[in-house]
């Protein structure tokens, strides 16, 4: 079995992190279909593992074991509950560079929505500032459901400026299969049409293994990329390449065309072939716009897909996660 070798903010954070553990107790639920096991944090306003406003709160899984492979777990070396990104795992954000609901119209004071977060307050600023965490005026109710194999959280949120929602979301393990789903739906309870994009950020930390040659990330389509390339990654066809290793600070960002309208395109490989750990990533709705961000201690495929959903309509859409190992 590979070993992993600790990465550096691990080490870093490990005396931070203790000490949250021994005294914040973050609520949290451990699943496991005899193949796979996973730990998730559980939304809680008071003790929450995160309390930001960036990331939608439910979903956040830390760890995710797979053949004794690690496929997610701290990747940033600076720990607070309110950092916008201080979030481990496939976590989600509606909006992305967009900023909540109703902010645009919002004085100074007032409030807008961010799904899965709940009513915020508007400072005075000149634009939406995406990494900022915002005063939370109302957390909305949470119910969380765990079972021996799944966890349910459904978020709902009373009506704010014509806004209202049932949100849910279920993280379950296929029986019998090396397999993570996570099913969504949104219902809008409120007067207004809910029209956003929704992306999951996927923080992968593979065995602990720094992002470099040895990762392979691959796509069904040809990557286009919108800016040029430069320094440590490149692409060829459908795969991102990494030419070195990342030196801690160095990062890999670019946005992406090359997809098509159907949900075929979202399809996405992310593999070390250096522990042999592979996980493949599909949805079922259409890409609107793909981010690859990477970081020394972290790999990650953005993905988007839009998210329209008028007064009194429901949409509901699915992610599959298929854990494998390389032969």
């Amino acid at each position: 079995m590979f070993k992993s070798t600790p990465m550096t903010p691990r080490l870093l954070l490990l005396a931070s992190l203790l000490s949250f553990a021994q005294t914040s107790h973050p609520p949290q639920a451990r699943i496991s279909n005899g193949l796979i096991t996973a730990t998730l944090y559980l939304p809680d306003p008071e003790r929450g593992y995160y309390r930001g406003t960036r990331f939608d709160w439910s979903g956040v899984i830390s760890s995710l074991k797979y053949k004794g492979h690690e496929y997610f777990g701290v990747w940033f070396d600076q720990y607070d509950p309110h950092r916008n990104d201080a979030i481990t795992g496939p976590v989600e954000e509606f909006g992305g560079d967009e900023p909540g609901m109703g902010y645009d119209e919002a004085p100074p004071g007032g409030a807008f929505v961010r799904i899965g977060v709940g009513v915020v307050r508007k400072p005075e600023e000149r634009s939406y500032r995406r990494f900022e965490t915002y005063d939370i005026i109302d957390h909305g109710r949470w119910k969380v459901e765990p079972a021996a194999d799944q966890v349910t959280f459904t978020h709902t949120l009373d009506e704010t400026k014509g806004y209202a929602y049932v949100y849910r979301k279920v993280v379950r393990l296929a029986k019998g299969r090396p397999e993570l789903a996570i099913e969504h739906s949104l219902l809008n309870t409120g007067r207004r049409t809910i029209d956003t994009v929704q992306y999951n950020h996927n923080f992968f930390v593979i065995d602990g293994q720094p992002a470099g040659p040895h990762f392979a990330v691959r796509f069904p389509f040809d990557l286009k990329p919108k800016r040029e390339f430069r320094g440590p990654a490149t692409v060829h066809g459908g795969q991102l390449i990494y030419q070195r290793e990342l030196a801690k600070g160095e990062s890999v960002f670019n946005e992406f065309d090359g997809f098509g309208a159907s949900a075929k395109d979202y399809d996405i490989r992310v593999e070390n072939v250096q522990s042999r750990a592979g996980v493949r990533i599909t949805g079922d709705q259409p890409l609107v716009k793909l981010i690859f961000w990477s970081i020394r201690t972290t790999v990650c495929p953005e993905p988007y897909i839009r998210i329209l959903v008028k007064p009194g309509e429901e949409m509901k859409w699915n992610l599959r996660y298929e854990f494998y190992q390389l032969e």
